[in-house]
């Protein structure tokens, strides 16, 4: 039998089997039925559980006590225990306690060879030490747990944990394409085509989608730029390679590495890298689009590229990130330059991973050309290179709100994330009078009605830094409540900015933001809305500010240090916040004049997204355009 087979049949035995539930509510009395010959050695060869119909309870038992297995067996099975041997039978009633609530989730029941057994829900096995453990067969408490801590402790279970861990984080899940309903049959076809020739990917053909959408009044007017919009969808060039490295152990281990340059009509590439279990080609052609219409509307010329790898650096010591992106350098090094593209940070690439990547770079390019866009290898250059994504998204939103006679002072704001990206969208909040009251995690929210502070923010800023849940801001703060596995769009806000990753708000989010008072989304990481989404949020008069104009400011901040350093320019901080401020207004205006232009509303909640569609894929095409078709 082909061991890979073995391991997925036990993970999907695993996974179906938990669907059939053991556990009762805490607090329960439960009723057990336990064979004669507990402590016999034969025991694994022995029935472990003879199923028989509830018996009405006495007088002198529990009102509530309740059978513990829930499924009936066939009537050909129920048979085949009638006709076993009778046993002596003793019946043991317990009161659960919250204590023992880990030592049953993983027990399950399921029939074999016509006799129910009791299993771990992980590894598969019944026996001795499974059904001491979660059944209580054993009236003491600490025999119980002795024997749950035997069972977790053993090879076998260990590497059945492993396995079913490797296959979460491997796995593929089939998601669905929204394909939403176009104006034009001519813009239909460049969807069908993309669906065609990339029929699972499926964060590209969404992004995809919303550009074609933006643009169908623009391929109406214009039937040329039907086949520009065609060449621009298809990258120039993708590069995928392996990147194997060594772990602090001497074990060897293999990644894959991405880079799309999306299109250089415009100048050379700028685009993130982003190191994350969940990368692959579709999420870097996402990017990959996404930050060539982004880096159109910056004042500057230059074309978009995205790329990163599978490989997830939390946990991993500075020695092994070092030798892996050493190794990722080593392959990718000779499509990048100054002239060629730049890569920037992005999630999962910090400080400590861009300085290990340009290392490699400049010792395989044999020059030093400064650095890549981002924190500069020397500290030298702008002090707010870290800062320019979240203080260009606050930026943009007080554009908005001057627009339309209002300010932040005052306003509940809600922010997803607890990276650089949010921290420094709450201090610029904080700088503008807003109450930021909610941050995020993977596991949860955090949620301060008495809004955050810059204290606050420093201590989040430290648990962050030490790897730390944000459950534990909670136990320092006593008003504010962390919430596990939820999203913190049901809290009452006036302006939400998601600054997680692609697609954090669905459906029922948002309409959790527009029954909680939102008004206005800023988007913070790159389409942070899925389709339906969008569709709930537009609707309901929901202003959205796009993440390729909005989220502009950490791009135009990488230009600003590039510039420094030929120009041999001093900026000072309060000068590169000016710059900064005036970047994002031009963008801002740029967006809405493009949308004006085509017949959108000004306070259309589609508005600033389609408009800035509209004039970064006029500029690109005019690029095109000059330089025919290549």
């Amino acid at each position: 039998m082909n061991p890979a087979m073995d391991d997925i049949n036990l993970i999907q035995q695993a996974q179906r089997h938990h669907l059939v539930p053991v556990v009762r509510e805490l607090g329960e009395e439960i009723d057990l039925e336990i064979v004669a010959g507990d402590d016999k050695a034969s025991f694994a060869n022995s029935t472990l559980i003879v199923v028989t119909p509830p018996e009405p309870p006495s007088s002198d038992e529990h009102d509530d006590g309740k059978s513990l297995i829930g499924s009936e067996l066939p009537n050909e099975e129920l048979d085949v225990t009638k006709n076993q041997p009778v046993k002596r039978k003793k019946k043991v009633v317990k009161r659960w306690r919250e204590e023992w609530a880990d030592t049953y989730k993983w027990a399950y029941v399921d029939v074999k060879e016509g006799t129910a057994r009791i299993f771990c829900s992980i590894c598969r096995e019944f026996g001795r030490k499974h059904r001491r453990n979660p059944y209580g067969n054993e009236g003491s408490r600490n025999m119980q747990m002795s024997a749950l801590e035997e069972h977790n402790n053993s090879l076998l279970h260990k590497e059945a944990v492993r396995l079913q861990l490797a296959s979460k984080d491997k796995a593929v899940v089939e998601k669905p394409i929204h394909v939403k309903a176009l104006m034009s049959k001519t813009a239909g076809s460049i969807v069908e085509a993309a669906l065609k020739s990339d029929p699972h990917e499926v964060e590209y053909i969404q992004a995809v989608q919303e550009i074609v959408h933006a643009l169908e009044r623009v391929i109406a007017k214009n039937s040329v730029y039907v086949n520009m919009l065609e060449r621009l969808l298809e990258p120039e060039r993708t590069i995928i390679f392996r990147v194997p490295w060594a772990d602090d152990r001497g074990d060897t281990h293999v990644n894959r590495g991405f880079r799309v340059q999306f299109s250089q009509a415009l100048g050379p590439c700028r685009g993130g890298l982003r190191f994350h279990p969940s990368v692959n080609l579709s999420i870097c052609k996402f990017l990959g689009i996404e930050q060539t219409f982004k880096n159109a509307l910056l004042p500057y010329k230059l074309g978009g590229a995205a790329g990163g790898s599978d490989f997830d650096p939390k946990g991993k010591s500075d020695s092994e990130v070092m030798r892996f992106c050493q190794s990722f350098m080593n392959e990718s090094y000779r499509y990048l330059g100054l002239d060629k593209d730049l890569p920037s940070e992005e999630m999962g690439v910090g400080t400590r991973e861009m300085g290990y990547l340009f290392g490699q770079y400049r010792r395989l390019a044999g020059h030093f050309q400064g650095s890549f866009t981002g924190p500069r290898i020397f500290w030298s250059g702008s002090s707010l290179r870290t800062e320019a994504t979240g203080y260009g998204l606050v930026f943009f939103a007080q554009l908005i709100l001057a627009d339309m006679n209002r300010e932040l002072k005052g306003l509940r704001c809600v922010v997803s994330g607890s990276g650089k990206i949010t921290l420094h969208v709450l201090e610029k909040l904080i700088a503008y009078g807003a109450i930021p009251v909610a941050v995020s995690d993977s596991k949860g929210y955090l949620v301060d009605d008495d809004g955050f502070d810059y204290m606050k923010i420093s201590f989040l800023r430290e648990i962050k830094s030490q790897q730390r849940s944000l459950r534990d801001y909670s136990k320092t703060y006593a008003r504010s409540k962390y919430y596990d596995e939820a999203k913190p769009w049901s809290e009452r806000c006036d302006v939400a900015f998601p600054c997680a990753t692609q697609n954090e708000i669905d459906q029922a989010d948002a309409v959790n933001l527009v029954n909680s008072g939102c008004r206005l989304l800023i988007e913070g990481s790159n389409m942070p809305c899925t389709p339906e989404a969008l569709d709930v949020l537009r609707k309901s008069n929901v202003l959205i500010a796009p993440a390729m104009a909005a989220g502009a400011g950490g791009d135009v901040a990488g230009e600003l240090e590039l510039n420094h350093e030929y120009n041999l320019l001093n900026w000072s901080p309060e000068d590169f916040e000016s710059k900064l401020q005036e970047a994002m207004k031009q963008i801002y205006q740029r967006a809405l004049k493009a949308a004006t232009d085509f017949g959108y509303q000004k306070e259309s909640p589609e508005a600033l997204g389609y408009g800035a569609a509209i004039s970064a894929f006029l500029t690109i095409a005019k690029a095109m355009t000059d330089q025919g078709c290549v």
